[in-house]
C-alpha cells in the first residue's frame, strides 16, 4: 500500500530568516513528512519538494536543498525533485516558502490504523529535539517580543543561542521504530505536532482515550522558559507545543519494558508515558 503526506516548516521559516541560516528547514521539512507516514507503518520511497521566493539568491537555496538531500539520504529515501519557483512582488526580501511530498509504502497487512490499539496497551514516548516545526508564533512572540532576544543571544537555561535553540532538527524517529514495526510490535503511533499531546493522539485510538502521566517525564527547560516568560496556561502549552515528546507508540503492556530497551540499546530514549483507556479523551496529569 502507498502512503502519501505534504507539509511544510511554517513559521519556523521566519526564525531561518531572522538568523540568516537555512541549512536546517530542509532537514525539519523532510523529518517531518517522514515521521506522518511513519505513523501508519510506511517507510518513505520519494520525497519531492517546492520552494518558492520572490527573488532567487543562490546561497540560500543551495542551503535549503542541501539540508533535503541530506536528510533524505539520512532516511533512506529518494530525493526525486521539485520546483523553485520565482515570484517577485509576492515574498518580502530574503524570505521564502518550504513545502514537501513524500510517498512510502507499507504490506496492507501492517497498515497501522488504530484498529490494533486496545484498553490497557501502555504509550511509550520519544523525546523531541526541541520545538520541532510547531507552536513558533506563539514561541516567536514569547522569544523575541517578550523577552527581547536576538537571534544570537544565549536562550535563557541553555548553553546555546536562540537561533541554535529554535532552529534545533525536527528528528526522524525511522531508525528508532523501525526495528520495532520489523517486529510487529507496534499497534499504533502518534507523530506529536501541532495540537501537542492531546491533538494528536487521539488519531491514533479511535474511539479509545488515553491516560499520560505528566510525572513520568520533566519537560525540557525550553518549555519552561517559554511558559514562564510567555505567562502561558499550562493546558495551553500541552495544547501548542510538544512538550519534549515527538513520538508515542501504543504496544502490548507485556512487551513495554522489552520495546523500551530496544530503543534505549539503540541509542534512542524512550519511556512508559501513560496507557491506553476505553473512554475516549486524553487525560493529562
Amino acid at each position: 500500500v502507498l502512503v502519501s503526506s505534504a507539509d511544510g516548516v511554517g513559521t519556523k521559516l521566519k526564525v531561518a530568516f531572522l538568523a540568516d541560516r537555512h541549512d536546517t528547514v530542509g532537514q525539519d521539512l523532510v523529518n517531518h513528512c517522514v515521521d506522518d507516514i511513519l505513523v501508519q507503518g510506511a517507510r518513505p520511497l520519494f520525497f519531492l519538494d517546492y520552494l518558492a521566493t520572490g527573488v532567487l539568491e543562490e546561497r540560500i537555496v543551495q542551503d535549503v536543498v542541501r539540508g533535503v538531500a541530506l536528510a533524505c539520504r539520512e532516511n533512506r529515501c529518494a530525493l526525486l525533485g521539485g520546483e523553485t519557483a520565482q515570484m517577485p512582488d509576492f515574498y518580502a526580501a530574503g524570505e521564502y516558502d518550504l513545502a514537501g511530498f513524500i510517498v512510502g509504502i507499507v504490506e496492507r497487512d501492517r497498515v497501522l490504523d488504530g484498529s490494533r490499539v486496545r484498553p490497557g496497551d501502555a504509550l511509550i514516548a520519544l523525546p523531541s529535539s526541541g520545538l520541532h516545526t510547531n507552536g513558533y508564533t506563539l514561541a516567536r512572540r514569547i522569544v523575541f517580543d517578550v523577552l527581547g532576544l536576538g537571534p544570537d543571544d544565549a536562550f535563557p537555561e541553555h548553553d546555546a543561542s536562540v537561533a541554535d535553540v529554535l532552529l534545533a532538527v525536527h528528528l526522524s524517529y525511522l531508525d528508532g521504530l523501525l526495528p520495532e514495526l520489523d517486529a510487529d510490535r507496534v499497534h499504533g503511533l502518534a507523530h506529536i505536532t501541532g495540537g501537542g499531546i492531546p491533538g494528536n493522539l487521539p488519531r491514533t485510538l479511535g474511539a479509545l482515550g488515553a491516560r499520560i502521566d505528566r510525572t513520568s517525564w520533566e519537560p525540557p527547560a525550553l518549555f519552561r522558559v517559554l511558559q514562564e516568560a510567555g505567562r502561558v496556561e499550562i493546558d495551553e502549552m500541552f495544547r501548542v507545543f510538544n512538550m519534549g515528546v515527538g513520538m508515542i507508540a501504543a504496544v502490548a503492556p507485556a512487551s513495554a519494558d522489552d520495546v523500551v530497551a530496544s530503543l534505549r540499546g539503540r541509542g534512542h530514549d524512550a519511556w512508559i508515558v501513560g496507557e491506553v483507556t476505553s473512554e475516549e479523551g486524553v487525560s493529562i496529569a
